[in-house]
């Protein structure tokens, strides 16, 4: 089997996300490194979920707690946030709790040697002498990539999770909001022939690149982009979209198709990328947003999804309705982290294992 270690550079970089998503995985095709949406088939999706499902049964108790604690306590993971974060920090560091693994942190360059003038890839291989994992958010392009091969080809090669990599992809986020999904349908026949609207700042949502890919993995999905024109869903994306034969369409009529979703996925205005002060405030997004109206279109069996943070693009009026999940999908986003450091780790069976034998 191919390995990160096996490969150059300049190889590595001339192939496509879906050739080096190979590179990245272990023999029993669990991930090693977590870099893109690519590397996660159906199968290995499934595998997720059912290990997260067993994973929050056991958590019930204190018994089970105590379990899923002595898993990986062995092991050390460094959080490097360099890229504001709240939710998807405390959500990994809640999923190393979970399983009782130490964690370290850095979260401003100015109070470490970078500020110095050390390179990215000294710093990680720095992290890499202390701790058995790094999980990177970075709002530098391809950062989490060049570490995990720059890692790979050490003395001490440990995994990299990608939680975030400049505008490229967010891999945990689109594992959190394909779990999220499954589990709303998983009663109401599945995750299949299922028509998703993403919504708003859709050029520059990284989440919406990453989850785009993974729905590919279900049969008869459909999708909507519904955005202004100047932020609408880059043509890469598309173009994959049809080389995988997913029926798509764009729009920038939110309300039109409302009817038609089974769930809808709404995004804010990425600003932070905006490359001139003020840039994006001068787009008219205001036929962009969910509110009272929008709620009366939608389906009643029917979700609305929102990565997080919220600005105005879903009122406040939605919270309260059964049909809004993005409360849960942060809760899902911890559990499904959790279960994706065990199977890194090499603790899937054991998890199964133990809830057989006491579920």
């Amino acid at each position: 089997m191919t390995r990160l270690y096996d490969i150059s550079w300049e190889d590595y970089q001339r192939l496509s996300l879906e050739e080096k998503a190979p590179y990245l995985m272990q023999d029993e095709g669990a991930p090693y490194h977590t870099l893109y949406a690519q590397q996660f088939d159906g199968p290995l999706l499934g595998r997720l979920a059912l290990l997260a499902n067993e994973i929050r049964a056991i958590g019930k108790t204190r018994v089970g707690t105590e379990f899923l604690r002595s898993q990986v306590s062995h092991k050390r993971a460094m959080l490097y946030f360099t890229q504001p974060s709240s939710r998807t920090f405390l959500s990994f560091k809640s999923a190393c709790q979970i399983l009782g693994v130490p964690t370290g942190e850095v979260r401003d360059t100015s109070i470490s040697s970078e500020f110095k003038g050390e390179s990215r890839d000294d710093s990680v291989r720095t992290f890499s002498s202390y701790f058995d994992m790094i999980i990177m958010r970075t709002p530098e392009k391809g950062l989490a990539e060049k570490s995990a091969w720059v890692l790979s080809h050490s003395e001490r090669p440990i995994p990299i999770i990608n939680a975030g990599s400049g505008p490229d992809q967010h891999p945990t986020q689109a594992l959190l909001d394909i779990y999220t999904l499954l589990r709303s349908f998983e009663k109401h026949g599945g995750l299949r022939n299922r028509t998703v609207v993403f919504c708003g700042d859709l050029l520059r949502g990284r989440t919406v690149r990453s989850l785009s890919y993974l729905l590919t993995n279900y049969p008869g999905i459909r999708m909507i982009f519904v955005a202004p024109d100047e932020l609408q869903i880059l043509p890469d994306v598309l173009e994959m979209l049809k080389r995988k034969n997913i029926e798509f369409a764009c729009s920038n009529n939110l309300r039109a198709v409302i009817p038609e979703a089974d769930a809808v996925y709404m995004t804010r205005i990425q600003d932070e990328w905006d490359k001139s002060k003020g840039e994006s405030a001068k787009i008219d997004t205001s036929r962009f947003k969910f509110g009272a109206e929008e709620l009366a279109l939608l389906s009643p069996r029917a979700i609305i999804m929102h990565p997080l943070p919220r600005r105005d693009e879903i009122s406040t009026v939605v919270d309260n309705d059964p049909r809004a999940m993005y409360w849960r999908q942060m809760r899902n986003g911890m559990w499904i982290r959790t279960a994706l450091i065990a199977m890194t780790f090499g603790c899937e069976n054991r998890i199964h294992d133990y809830f057989r034998f006491n579920f």
